[in-house]
């Protein structure tokens, strides 16, 4: 058997690969925060929650409506995107131009409410969600087998990562977002709906949340633990790309997915920390982030 660095090839690979699946759900999680902070000012604890929302949405619209992966693809990021408007109207308005802390123990307690609604529903215990037929089975790549599902996960992570980006960045819709969070007032006198603009803004976050949802359904068991398990990990990572930077939280995203797969090989004792340990050097060295603005 091929080995590299005297680790099996295929053991190597395997973890590689799992890293970028893990750095595609990174990547749109604190996409979806950066995108909430970087326009809302809000610290959305209750991302976690969204995401494992997605899931259940898919795991519903399939069980209960018949409807399969594909139309939850769309469907569920809809819908909890809706939900996330209503959030937005009846809470996380009322916090706009607060303290920081107020976001950040309002999402909190959001958070801890969805989650002990859907356990006290469904329990603790995951539920499967099956793999889409089209995207069963697995290629030869010669120094692996390549699941078709998980090299889709990671391919569509990065393309509608990079397609946000494009649209905070590049086009006229992003610069008005940017602008409204400079100048909301100057914003307003010139014909656009600000507040409609930033509840808009929050759904989108919250869409991200439940996208991966969706995307990490027929991997993981949908259960009602499965985004507070990532969320502390999700926040380190959106602190390392640096608070609200749109490529930042793409970048270490998928960078700490492939950190923490490969530490998994070759130290697996320090797999669940590494991230962390990251966090404090970049800290250290550059205390807004690697992507964040100095004040």
């Amino acid at each position: 058997m091929h080995t590299i660095f005297g680790i099996p090839a295929p053991l190597l690979f395997g973890q590689l690969l799992l890293g970028l699946i893990n750095g595609g759900f990174y990547a749109l999680l604190s996409l979806g925060l950066a995108v909430i902070f970087g326009m809302l000012n809000i610290i959305n604890f209750a991302h976690g929650a969204l995401f494992m929302t997605g899931a259940f949405a898919a795991w519903g619209l399939l069980n209960y409506l018949g409807l399969p992966y594909w139309y939850a693809l769309i469907l569920s990021p809809l819908l909890i995107g809706l939900f996330g408007l209503v959030l937005e109207r009846l809470f996380i308005r009322r916090l706009y131009g607060l303290d920081h802390l107020y976001g950040l123990l309002l999402t909190f307690g959001l958070a801890l409410i969805i989650e002990g609604l859907f356990r006290n529903a469904f329990g603790s215990s995951g539920m499967p969600y099956q793999i889409p037929r089209s995207l069963s089975g697995a290629v030869n790549l010669g120094f692996m087998f390549l699941p078709l599902y998980r090299g889709w996960v990671v391919v569509v992570a990065l393309v509608v990562s990079l397609a946000t980006w494009a649209v905070i960045e590049k086009t006229r819709l992003g610069a008005t977002l940017r602008a409204a969070t400079e100048n909301a007032a100057l914003v307003q006198a010139f014909g656009i709906n600000v507040p409609r603009l930033v509840a808009l803004t929050y759904a989108g976050g919250v869409a991200l949340a439940a996208f991966a949802g969706v995307l990490a359904a027929p991997i993981y068991s949908v259960n009602p633990n499965m985004g507070s398990n990532l969320i502390i990990t999700v926040f380190a990572v959106v602190v390392i790309g640096g608070m609200g930077s749109i490529l930042g939280s793409i970048v270490s995203g998928f960078g700490l997915g492939v950190i923490e797969g490969l530490t998994k090989v070759f130290y697996p004792q320090a797999s669940d920390t590494v991230i962390f340990v990251v966090m404090a050097i970049v800290l250290l060295a550059r205390p807004a982030g690697l992507f964040g603005k100095t004040a």
